[in-house]
Protein backbone atom coordinates (compact mmCIF):
# COMPACT_ATOMS: atom_id res chain seq x y z
CA UNK A 1 0.00 0.00 0.00
CA UNK A 2 1.22 3.52 -0.76
CA UNK A 3 1.26 6.33 1.78
CA UNK A 4 -2.13 7.68 0.75
CA UNK A 5 -3.76 4.26 1.06
CA UNK A 6 -2.18 3.65 4.49
CA UNK A 7 -3.67 6.87 5.83
CA UNK A 8 -6.97 6.58 3.99
CA UNK A 9 -6.46 10.17 2.79
CA UNK A 10 -6.33 10.98 -0.90
CA UNK A 11 -5.45 14.27 -2.54
CA UNK A 12 -5.70 15.78 -5.99
CA UNK A 13 -8.67 15.76 -8.38
CA UNK A 14 -11.51 13.28 -7.92
CA UNK A 15 -11.06 10.00 -9.79
CA UNK A 16 -13.52 7.32 -10.80
CA UNK A 17 -14.20 4.70 -8.13
CA UNK A 18 -13.65 6.84 -5.04
CA UNK A 19 -16.34 8.19 -2.75
CA UNK A 20 -17.44 11.81 -2.72
CA UNK A 21 -19.76 13.59 -0.30
CA UNK A 22 -22.38 15.89 -1.81
CA UNK A 23 -23.70 18.56 0.60
CA UNK A 24 -26.84 20.49 -0.26
CA UNK A 25 -27.90 23.98 0.82
CA UNK A 26 -29.52 22.59 4.01
CA UNK A 27 -26.33 20.84 5.09
CA UNK A 28 -27.51 17.32 4.25
CA UNK A 29 -24.74 14.92 3.25
CA UNK A 30 -24.94 12.25 0.55
CA UNK A 31 -22.07 9.80 0.05
CA UNK A 32 -21.68 8.63 -3.55
CA UNK A 33 -19.18 6.35 -5.28
CA UNK A 34 -18.14 8.11 -8.49
CA UNK A 35 -18.85 6.06 -11.60
CA UNK A 36 -18.35 7.40 -15.16
CA UNK A 37 -21.66 7.87 -16.92
CA UNK A 38 -23.76 7.57 -13.73
CA UNK A 39 -26.14 10.08 -12.18
CA UNK A 40 -26.86 11.09 -8.58
CA UNK A 41 -30.62 11.66 -8.49
CA UNK A 42 -32.15 14.38 -6.31
CA UNK A 43 -35.54 16.06 -6.00
CA UNK A 44 -33.97 18.92 -7.99
CA UNK A 45 -32.90 16.67 -10.84
CA UNK A 46 -29.93 14.47 -11.59
CA UNK A 47 -26.27 15.33 -11.09
CA UNK A 48 -23.75 13.72 -13.39
CA UNK A 49 -20.79 11.95 -11.80
CA UNK A 50 -18.76 13.07 -14.81
CA UNK A 51 -19.20 16.67 -13.60
CA UNK A 52 -17.25 15.74 -10.46
CA UNK A 53 -14.58 13.38 -11.82
CA UNK A 54 -11.46 15.40 -12.56
CA UNK A 55 -12.53 18.34 -10.37
CA UNK A 56 -10.68 19.41 -7.19
CA UNK A 57 -12.13 18.99 -3.71
CA UNK A 58 -14.30 21.84 -2.56
CA UNK A 59 -15.89 22.34 -5.96
CA UNK A 60 -19.55 23.22 -6.55
CA UNK A 61 -21.65 21.26 -9.03
CA UNK A 62 -25.26 21.79 -10.06
CA UNK A 63 -28.05 19.36 -10.77
CA UNK A 64 -30.25 19.52 -13.85
CA UNK A 65 -32.80 21.44 -11.79
CA UNK A 66 -30.23 24.03 -10.70
CA UNK A 67 -29.56 22.87 -7.11
CA UNK A 68 -25.99 23.50 -5.95
CA UNK A 69 -23.92 20.91 -4.09
CA UNK A 70 -20.54 21.21 -2.41
CA UNK A 71 -18.34 18.19 -3.10
CA UNK A 72 -15.61 16.92 -0.78
CA UNK A 73 -13.99 13.59 -0.06
CA UNK A 74 -15.52 11.75 2.87
CA UNK A 75 -13.71 12.23 6.19
CA UNK A 76 -12.97 9.25 8.42
CA UNK A 77 -15.30 10.74 11.04
CA UNK A 78 -18.11 10.84 8.46
CA UNK A 79 -17.38 7.34 7.21
CA UNK A 80 -17.53 5.72 10.65
CA UNK A 81 -20.98 7.06 11.48
CA UNK A 82 -22.52 6.12 8.11
CA UNK A 83 -20.81 2.83 7.27
CA UNK A 84 -22.58 -0.57 7.56
CA UNK A 85 -22.51 -1.86 11.11
CA UNK A 86 -23.29 -4.92 13.17
CA UNK A 87 -22.18 -3.78 16.63
CA UNK A 88 -22.57 -0.19 17.77
CA UNK A 89 -19.61 2.00 16.87
CA UNK A 90 -17.32 4.10 19.06
CA UNK A 91 -18.41 7.60 18.13
CA UNK A 92 -15.83 10.18 17.01
CA UNK A 93 -16.07 12.27 20.20
CA UNK A 94 -15.06 9.22 22.27
CA UNK A 95 -12.51 7.95 19.74
CA UNK A 96 -10.77 11.34 19.86
CA UNK A 97 -10.36 11.17 23.65
CA UNK A 98 -9.19 7.56 23.48
CA UNK A 99 -6.46 8.42 20.98
CA UNK A 100 -5.23 11.44 22.94
CA UNK A 101 -5.55 10.21 26.52
CA UNK A 102 -3.98 6.82 25.84
CA UNK A 103 -1.29 8.62 23.81
CA UNK A 104 -1.51 6.43 20.70
CA UNK A 105 1.73 7.14 18.82
CA UNK A 106 3.30 6.15 15.46
CA UNK A 107 4.77 2.68 15.86
CA UNK A 108 2.66 1.74 18.89
CA UNK A 109 1.52 -1.85 19.46
CA UNK A 110 -2.17 -1.62 20.32
CA UNK A 111 -4.62 -4.28 21.47
CA UNK A 112 -8.31 -3.64 20.76
CA UNK A 113 -11.23 -5.76 21.95
CA UNK A 114 -13.81 -6.05 20.54
CA UNK A 115 -13.49 -4.90 17.00
CA UNK A 116 -17.22 -4.28 16.62
CA UNK A 117 -17.86 -2.67 13.25
CA UNK A 118 -14.28 -1.39 12.87
CA UNK A 119 -14.77 2.32 13.64
CA UNK A 120 -12.15 2.63 16.38
CA UNK A 121 -9.91 0.21 14.46
CA UNK A 122 -9.59 2.71 11.62
CA UNK A 123 -8.70 5.58 13.95
CA UNK A 124 -6.09 3.36 15.64
CA UNK A 125 -4.57 2.24 12.33
CA UNK A 126 -4.22 5.81 11.15
CA UNK A 127 -2.57 6.79 14.46
CA UNK A 128 -0.01 3.94 14.67
CA UNK A 129 1.01 4.32 11.03
CA UNK A 130 2.92 1.82 8.89
CA UNK A 131 5.40 0.92 11.65
CA UNK A 132 2.81 0.11 14.33
CA UNK A 133 0.53 -2.85 14.96
CA UNK A 134 -3.15 -3.11 15.87
CA UNK A 135 -4.34 -6.47 17.21
CA UNK A 136 -8.14 -6.56 17.15
CA UNK A 137 -10.19 -9.27 18.85
CA UNK A 138 -13.85 -9.97 18.18
CA UNK A 139 -15.93 -12.81 19.65
CA UNK A 140 -18.56 -12.82 16.90
CA UNK A 141 -17.54 -13.93 13.44
CA UNK A 142 -20.32 -11.92 11.76
CA UNK A 143 -19.16 -8.72 13.45
CA UNK A 144 -15.55 -9.49 12.50
CA UNK A 145 -16.52 -9.82 8.82
CA UNK A 146 -18.33 -6.46 8.92
CA UNK A 147 -15.31 -4.81 10.56
CA UNK A 148 -12.98 -6.30 7.95
CA UNK A 149 -15.13 -5.07 5.07
CA UNK A 150 -15.37 -1.58 6.53
CA UNK A 151 -11.63 -1.29 7.15
CA UNK A 152 -10.76 -2.53 3.67
CA UNK A 153 -13.37 -0.25 2.10
CA UNK A 154 -11.93 2.83 3.77
CA UNK A 155 -8.26 2.05 3.16
CA UNK A 156 -8.88 0.45 -0.24
CA UNK A 157 -7.11 -2.83 0.65
CA UNK A 158 -6.17 -4.99 3.66
CA UNK A 159 -4.10 -2.85 6.03
CA UNK A 160 -0.63 -4.36 6.65
CA UNK A 161 -0.51 -3.14 10.27
CA UNK A 162 -3.76 -4.89 11.25
CA UNK A 163 -4.28 -8.36 12.72
CA UNK A 164 -7.89 -9.44 13.30
CA UNK A 165 -8.51 -12.45 15.55
CA UNK A 166 -11.90 -14.07 16.10
CA UNK A 167 -12.59 -15.57 19.52
CA UNK A 168 -12.73 -14.81 23.22
CA UNK A 169 -9.89 -12.45 24.18
CA UNK A 170 -8.72 -14.44 27.20
CA UNK A 171 -8.63 -17.66 25.17
CA UNK A 172 -7.06 -16.31 21.97
CA UNK A 173 -4.80 -13.46 23.15
CA UNK A 174 -1.36 -13.55 21.60
CA UNK A 175 1.98 -13.48 23.40
CA UNK A 176 3.21 -10.24 21.81
CA UNK A 177 3.86 -7.33 24.20
CA UNK A 178 1.60 -4.31 23.79
CA UNK A 179 2.02 -0.61 24.51
CA UNK A 180 -1.67 0.32 24.64
CA UNK A 181 -4.94 -1.54 25.12
CA UNK A 182 -8.56 -0.53 24.53
CA UNK A 183 -11.32 -2.80 25.84
CA UNK A 184 -14.74 -2.08 24.35
CA UNK A 185 -16.76 -5.04 25.61
CA UNK A 186 -19.54 -6.13 27.92
CA UNK A 187 -17.34 -7.35 30.79
CA UNK A 188 -13.82 -5.84 30.53
CA UNK A 189 -13.06 -6.82 34.14
CA UNK A 190 -12.82 -10.45 32.99
CA UNK A 191 -9.82 -9.56 30.79
CA UNK A 192 -7.78 -7.35 33.14
CA UNK A 193 -5.38 -10.13 34.16
CA UNK A 194 -4.73 -11.29 30.58
CA UNK A 195 -4.21 -7.78 29.23
CA UNK A 196 -2.16 -6.68 32.23
CA UNK A 197 0.25 -9.58 31.70
CA UNK A 198 1.08 -8.33 28.19
CA UNK A 199 0.95 -4.58 28.74
CA UNK A 200 4.45 -3.14 29.09
CA UNK A 201 5.27 -1.07 32.20
CA UNK A 202 3.98 2.42 31.61
CA UNK A 203 1.49 1.17 29.05
CA UNK A 204 -1.98 2.71 28.94
CA UNK A 205 -5.29 0.88 29.28
CA UNK A 206 -8.68 2.32 28.34
CA UNK A 207 -11.98 0.57 29.01
CA UNK A 208 -15.13 1.76 27.23
CA UNK A 209 -18.40 0.79 28.92
CA UNK A 210 -22.03 1.86 28.61
CA UNK A 211 -23.51 1.68 32.11
CA UNK A 212 -22.66 2.83 35.63
CA UNK A 213 -22.73 -0.79 36.82
CA UNK A 214 -20.00 -1.69 34.32
CA UNK A 215 -18.10 1.46 35.26
CA UNK A 216 -18.01 0.56 38.96
CA UNK A 217 -17.15 -3.12 38.43
CA UNK A 218 -14.29 -2.31 36.05
CA UNK A 219 -12.76 0.36 38.28
CA UNK A 220 -12.92 -1.85 41.38
CA UNK A 221 -11.33 -4.75 39.48
CA UNK A 222 -8.45 -2.52 38.38
CA UNK A 223 -7.92 -1.36 41.98
CA UNK A 224 -8.00 -4.91 43.31
CA UNK A 225 -5.51 -6.05 40.64
CA UNK A 226 -2.83 -3.87 42.20
CA UNK A 227 -0.76 -3.50 39.04
CA UNK A 228 -2.35 -0.29 37.75
CA UNK A 229 -2.50 3.34 38.74
CA UNK A 230 -5.70 4.70 40.27
CA UNK A 231 -8.26 4.46 37.43
CA UNK A 232 -10.10 7.55 36.26
CA UNK A 233 -13.65 7.35 34.88
CA UNK A 234 -14.93 10.04 32.54
CA UNK A 235 -17.89 10.86 30.31
CA UNK A 236 -17.88 13.28 27.38
CA UNK A 237 -20.64 15.10 25.54
CA UNK A 238 -20.56 17.38 22.51
CA UNK A 239 -22.98 20.15 21.62
CA UNK A 240 -23.24 22.26 18.47
CA UNK A 241 -23.96 25.98 18.68
CA UNK A 242 -25.98 28.14 16.32
CA UNK A 243 -24.57 31.63 15.69
CA UNK A 244 -26.34 33.98 13.30
CA UNK A 245 -26.38 37.68 14.10
CA UNK A 246 -27.94 38.12 17.52
CA UNK A 247 -29.36 34.59 17.47
CA UNK A 248 -26.73 32.69 19.42
CA UNK A 249 -28.01 29.55 21.11
CA UNK A 250 -27.29 25.83 21.52
CA UNK A 251 -27.83 23.91 18.32
CA UNK A 252 -30.25 21.05 17.83
CA UNK A 253 -27.48 18.49 17.28
CA UNK A 254 -26.21 17.32 20.66
CA UNK A 255 -24.30 14.12 21.34
CA UNK A 256 -24.88 13.24 24.96
CA UNK A 257 -24.12 9.98 26.75
CA UNK A 258 -22.60 7.29 24.56
CA UNK A 259 -20.35 5.58 27.08
CA UNK A 260 -17.91 5.91 29.97
CA UNK A 261 -14.15 5.92 29.44
CA UNK A 262 -11.84 4.50 32.11
CA UNK A 263 -8.12 5.28 31.94
CA UNK A 264 -5.27 3.72 33.90
CA UNK A 265 -1.56 2.94 33.49
CA UNK A 266 0.44 -0.24 34.03
CA UNK A 267 2.90 -0.31 36.91
CA UNK A 268 6.25 -2.08 36.78
CA UNK A 269 6.19 -5.75 37.73
CA UNK A 270 6.21 -6.26 41.49
CA UNK A 271 5.49 -2.62 42.27
CA UNK A 272 2.60 -1.73 44.56
CA UNK A 273 1.02 1.67 44.09
CA UNK A 274 1.10 4.00 47.14
CA UNK A 275 -2.06 3.85 49.19
CA UNK A 276 -4.68 6.39 48.25
CA UNK A 277 -4.75 9.36 50.61
CA UNK A 278 -8.45 9.84 50.14
CA UNK A 279 -10.36 7.26 52.15
CA UNK A 280 -13.46 5.59 50.67
CA UNK A 281 -16.79 6.95 51.87
CA UNK A 282 -18.10 5.17 55.00
CA UNK A 283 -20.06 2.13 53.96
CA UNK A 284 -18.77 2.14 50.38
CA UNK A 285 -17.42 -1.40 50.89
CA UNK A 286 -19.84 -2.46 53.59
CA UNK A 287 -21.44 -5.91 54.03
CA UNK A 288 -23.85 -5.38 51.12
CA UNK A 289 -21.01 -4.84 48.64
CA UNK A 290 -20.12 -8.04 46.76
CA UNK A 291 -17.55 -6.83 44.22
CA UNK A 292 -13.73 -6.80 44.33
CA UNK A 293 -12.13 -4.81 47.14
CA UNK A 294 -8.96 -2.70 46.93
CA UNK A 295 -6.02 -3.89 48.98
CA UNK A 296 -6.28 -2.68 52.59
CA UNK A 297 -10.03 -2.05 52.62
CA UNK A 298 -11.65 -3.37 55.78
CA UNK A 299 -14.44 -5.80 54.72
CA UNK A 300 -16.27 -5.16 58.02
CA UNK A 301 -16.46 -1.40 57.44
CA UNK A 302 -19.97 0.01 57.86
CA UNK A 303 -21.52 3.40 57.52
CA UNK A 304 -21.39 5.61 60.57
Amino acid sequence: MDGQALSGVRTGPFVAGERATFTDAKGRHHSVRLTPGSMFHTTKGGLAHDDVIGQPEGCVVRSVGGASYLVFRQLLEEFTVTMPRGAAVVYPKDAAHILVQTDIFPGARVLEAGAGSGALTMFLLRAVGPTGRVYSYERRDDFAKIAQRNVETFFGAPHPAWTLRVGDLVETIGDEPIDRAVLDMLAPWECIDAVGARLVPGGMLCCYVATTTQLGRTIETLRAHGGFTEPVGREYSARDWHAEGLAIRPGHSTSGHTGFLIFTRRLADGVVAPARKRRPAPGAYGPDYSGPRPVGVDPTETAE
